[in-house]
């Protein structure tokens, strides 16, 4: 890799990734609404953030996302559930990096690697769910996981280099996972190493999967 840009690079995972892409010699653009404003679940703001950039980026990360939007935790049961916690959630962590695949594609070359990866996570599999609730952000996940793989089939069509994935970064210690035990916390630093380690393995005949900080593919 020459040139990346990471978006939501304010955030845990984000910095940490646009640090280590840094370490590695590569050149970093980064986007966040702390820094610059950048709002992923507003296509105007999208769309006019990636406008000026140029198009010799041979990865786009997209770090965004949240665990909760209108409510303090992940539902519990079914008689926590609302709709306005899905659809924001969905917004947010599906729709707005789908937006951002969405006015990237022009910009990824017909011919030469390029890789869109979007953070995902574990918990958004359907056939790994063993223990349920957690509903709008189970849901978003998985919405974002359908999202890209679909896109993934019609970008490979023109442009067969590129790779399109979804990534699981596994309990990293941020903001985000604060109340989780601490036992299987990995540093945002390490788990950036990881997630950068699987992005330069990655071949076109993967795009469109599912993978976590081991490389191993997650089922939907």
């Amino acid at each position: 890799m020459k040139k990346a840009l990471v978006i939501g690079a304010s955030g845990g995972i984000g910095r940490a990734v646009a640090e280590e892409l840094r370490g590695r010699d590569v050149e970093v653009v980064t986007l966040s609404r702390a820094e610059d404003g950048f709002d992923i679940t507003d296509e105007a703001s999208i769309e006019a953030a990636l406008k000026p950039l140029d198009d010799d980026f041979d990865l786009v990360f997209v770090a965004t996302g949240a665990l909760t939007s209108t409510r303090d935790a992940p539902e519990k049961s079914l008689s926590d559930l609302g709709a306005d916690e899905i659809l924001a959630q969905v917004s947010l962590n599906a729709i707005g990096p789908a937006l951002v695949l969405k006015h990237w594609k022009r910009r990824i070359p017909r011919k030469g690697r390029f890789v869109f990866a979007a953070l995902s996570a574990r918990v958004g599999s359907i056939g790994d769910n063993g223990l349920g609730g957690w509903y709008s952000y189970r849901t978003s996940k998985a919405a974002l996981n359908a999202l890209m793989h679909g896109a993934a089939v019609e970008i490979g069509r023109s442009r067969r280099e590129a790779i399109v994935a979804c990534l699981h970064p596994g309990t990293v210690a941020t903001e985000f996972t604060e109340d989780y035990p601490d036992h299987d916390k990995v540093t945002p630093l390490e788990a950036a190493a990881r997630l950068i380690d699987v992005i330069e393995g990655l071949s076109p005949a993967q795009s469109g999967g599912f993978f976590d900080y081991a490389a191993k593919e997650i089922p939907w």
